[in-house]
């Protein structure tokens, strides 16, 4: 048990049969009347991020999870699997566990995020950028467009599409962020 004083981000609490991750917090102390906690909590099944305040000195419960580093192998009818990189143990999770699955290729390296009481796996993390090939973009045309951000959808090596920037070609390297699933930079060969 720890209570409001023992918040910061990052921590990982058992709250109305869910586990939540803090990602905001805010002590407040107002002028009149008792001391209370703000609060931003985001789920770790569902990622919905929820408001909620609660009481100084508020008893809660933390939840130990743990970062255990897979690297992925294949997708088929029964999901997705991976294997630990250090213990070659292989696991699979179904595809509401990982949010930006269209950016993943064989060999990859994630993070499987556990409780660690039930050893249940709670989410899928890809590193914040990967680097794709371009397998197919329309060309672009200078002056096809009157805005200066003209943007264009390209396949990538992954089956994902993407908008990219007019001047990416078919053959190409680019970064993508995984975190909002947008085009970031082009990669030098």
């Amino acid at each position: 048990m720890a209570s409001t004083s023992d918040f910061r981000n990052g921590l990982c609490i058992e709250f109305n049969n869910d586990l939540f991750t803090i990602t905001q917090f805010q002590h407040v102390k107002p002028g009149k009347g008792p001391a209370f906690v703000r609060t931003k909590l985001k789920s770790l099944k569902t990622g919905k991020v929820i408001d909620n305040t609660f009481s100084a000195g508020h008893k809660v419960t933390i939840a130990r999870i743990e970062r255990r580093p897979y690297q992925f192998l294949y997708q088929d009818d029964l999901g997705f699997h991976f294997m630990h990189n250090e213990t070659f143990e292989q696991i699979n999770l179904p595809a509401d566990l990982m949010p930006s699955s269209d950016f993943m290729k064989e060999g990859q390296d994630v993070e499987i995020v556990f409780h660690a009481e039930t050893e249940t796996a709670l989410s899928c993390n890809l590193p914040p950028f990967v680097i794709l090939e371009v397998t197919y973009s329309e060309p672009g045309v200078k002056g096809d467009t009157s805005s200066s951000t003209a943007l264009k959808v390209a396949e990538l090596e992954t089956g994902a599409k993407l908008n990219v920037p007019l001047f990416i070609n078919t053959g190409d390297k680019i970064k993508v962020d995984t975190r909002d699933n947008s085009y970031s930079e082009r990669v030098k060969q």
